[in-house]
């Protein structure tokens, strides 16, 4: 019988990784304030940006449809995170852009991000911790800000 995992393992050991960390971010997200607040929700104000975005181009970023940007916009509106406002260079388009609610949960998204990794580096060891994230930078594209994970996960 042989020790070594089976292949399937390993996707799913990092998926849940990434579950267990996004799942933790949104609690403590909670509890500072952003209840309402979902995963997709933060590819959704990171594709936004600070400069803000067109709903065509955010769902191009995004990989999904037009409709489909312009219905989580319009959540994400509901819920104060976002606002359309008209284009100064074009009058006819509308600028998805954040409020400053929006700006406040990504900048406390990245402040608790920097402590579940420092829990991470507690429980593991910072030497092992850097050297997983230096194998997965090994393993991954360079681009680390690849946004179209809604679109990768929809039907074809």
């Amino acid at each position: 019988m042989s020790s070594t995992p089976p292949g399937f393992e390993l996707p799913l050991r990092l998926f849940l990784a990434f579950r267990v960390l996004i799942d933790e971010l949104h609690a403590e997200l909670g509890r500072q304030g952003h209840p309402d607040i979902r995963p997709m929700h933060g590819f959704v104000m990171q594709a936004i940006g600070p400069d803000g975005t067109t709903a065509v181009d955010l769902g191009r970023t995004l990989g999904v449809t037009k409709q489909a940007a312009g219905k989580t916009v319009e959540a994400l509106e509901r819920i104060g995170y976002v606002e359309r406002t008209r284009d100064p260079a074009d009058t006819r388009r509308k600028i998805v852009r954040l409020t400053p609610y929006g700006m406040d949960a990504l900048a406390r998204s990245a402040a608790i991000f920097d402590d579940l990794r420092a829990r991470w580096a507690a429980e593991l060891g910072e030497d092992r911790l850097r050297a997983l994230e230096a194998d997965l930078r090994t393993m991954t594209p360079a681009n680390l800000w690849r946004l179209d994970i809604p679109g990768w996960f929809g039907a074809p």
